[in-house]
């Protein structure tokens, strides 16, 4: 067994669950050419039907995934656009880079649709578009509806973040807001040939999901929109215009998002190159390496952060303590987890879900000696703050005890980070390049 402490082993469990997720990794893995045949995953494109090719990257990893490509593709490419954030612009030629805004969308993100859109839009029969599109590209590209401004989308989607809801609740309000968004860019690139590589920052890989599904179709309506307003108690609350084209769509007198039966479809092809369980998979590969019985529980968490680190350390109360002689445990899992924002304190998920797990271990597994959870978006970004997440042991407690922080207080007023800031256990990556949600790792012993 290494000498490593719990703490350090940790962090060579998620710096491996990263690097398999790298996006220029993802590319090489996923893609490669001999000639003019490109071969992506198990299909074969010959390039030299096509006339010109154009490159569009979104999202998080854009800059990166659009290198990746551009050192395969090279001369072939014509034009491309990619978006990017603070610190993470590359120099590609033939590349427009354009700033990006996340997690809400401003002017910037308006100019990018504007010109993505373009650019879609006069491609022609022969020719063939890669979309490269991974997590945040939703707040990255916003060209919204008609009568509605980007100050006000900007406002409605604040409002169901606070609220609590879900990434596909909340996608499905953007989207019926969005003339480009619900496979709104699929249709404007049709008739174009259409490659998207996507790398996945939601629950099951749901192509409608990720970024708000540009390129791919839409199964939800204006009344599903109607309803998750309804449902968080904002359908009164948020702009009227934004109401407007809600019941403008149910009504009938607005077109729906781009539905699966389009003609637009039968010229795009999906192809996930990157995803939660891949980065669970290069963890648990890690933790055995190191010495731990590794076991990856889920990569589908979901629900609010406090009531799942509850169910998790019943879990693991729950479980036979590893006997000395034994292996210690180390326990995977991934998803992404909602907050419904309560108090003034400052904090994201991930935080929050290991404070909870914290005061649960301490009221729950008091015998437990040695152990650890650790919880991060695998972005770099937790909440509005600059923390990845957070990780606890028993030092943490008591830390926190010497300090007389009472775990309760802080999660009431949703202020993870500053009890984290004060009892120590805070993780700070900055931006990772890449985005396929959380990680979660518990270690006993």
């Amino acid at each position: 067994m290494s000498r490593l402490n719990f703490l350090q082993k940790a962090e060579r469990i998620y710096g491996a669950a990263l690097a398999e997720v790298e996006p220029e990794n993802l590319i090489k893995k996923n893609v490669s050419m001999r000639n003019d045949k490109l071969r992506v995953q198990d299909r074969i494109f010959d390039l030299s039907s096509f006339e010109d090719i154009f490159l569009v990257s979104i999202g998080k990893a854009s800059p990166f995934m659009a290198e990746g490509l551009y050192g395969i593709l090279g001369k072939r490419l014509k034009e491309g656009i990619a978006l990017f954030v603070p610190g993470a612009k590359k120099k590609l030629e033939k590349i427009i880079y354009l700033p990006a805004s996340h997690p809400l969308p401003d002017e910037r993100s308006l100019a990018a649709a504007k010109r993505i859109l373009e650019l879609a839009t006069k491609a022609r029969k022969r020719d063939l578009i890669f979309f490269l599109i991974s997590g945040g590209g939703s707040a990255q590209i916003c060209l919204p509806a008609e009568g509605v401004s980007i100050e006000e989308k900007r406002q409605a989607t604040a409002m169901l973040l606070k609220a609590g809801a879900s990434i596909s609740e909340l996608n499905i309000v953007r989207k019926h807001l969005s003339r480009i968004k619900g496979g709104g860019l699929a249709q404007a690139a049709f008739p174009a040939t259409v490659i998207n590589l996507v790398v996945s920052d939601v629950v099951g890989n749901d192509l409608e999901n990720i970024a708000s599904g540009p390129t791919c179709w839409d199964s939800s309506t204006y009344a599903d929109a109607f309803f998750v307003l309804k449902r968080y108690g904002l359908w009164d609350d948020v702009p009227g215009s934004i109401r407007e084209v809600v019941k403008k769509g149910m009504e009938g007198k607005a077109s729906e998002s781009v539905k699966r039966e389009a003609p637009a479809f039968k010229r795009v092809h999906h192809f996930i190159i990157g995803h939660n369980l891949l980065a669970l998979h290069a963890a648990q590969k890690e933790a055995r390496r190191l010495g731990f019985k590794a076991l990856i529980l889920t990569s589908a968490d979901r629900g609010e952060a406090r009531d799942v680190a509850r169910n998790y350390v019943s879990l693991l109360q729950n479980l036979p303590r590893p006997k000395k002689t034994q292996r210690p445990l180390c326990l995977l899992s991934g998803g992404e987890l909602t907050v419904t924002v309560r108090g003034r304190g400052k904090g994201g998920r991930n935080q929050e879900f290991v404070l909870a797990a914290l005061r649960e271990m301490k009221r729950c597994l008091p015998g437990f000696s040695n152990w650890l959870v650790l919880s991060f978006g695998s972005d770099g970004i937790d909440g509005p703050t600059d923390a990845a997440g957070a990780w606890a042991d028993p030092s943490i407690l008591k830390k926190a005890e010497e300090l007389g922080l009472d775990p309760q207080k802080y999660l009431d007023d949703n202020d993870s980070y500053n009890f984290f800031k004060k009892a120590g256990g805070l993780i700070i990556t900055g931006p990772t390049r890449t985005n396929v949600m959380d990680i979660r790792i518990f270690l006993i012993s």
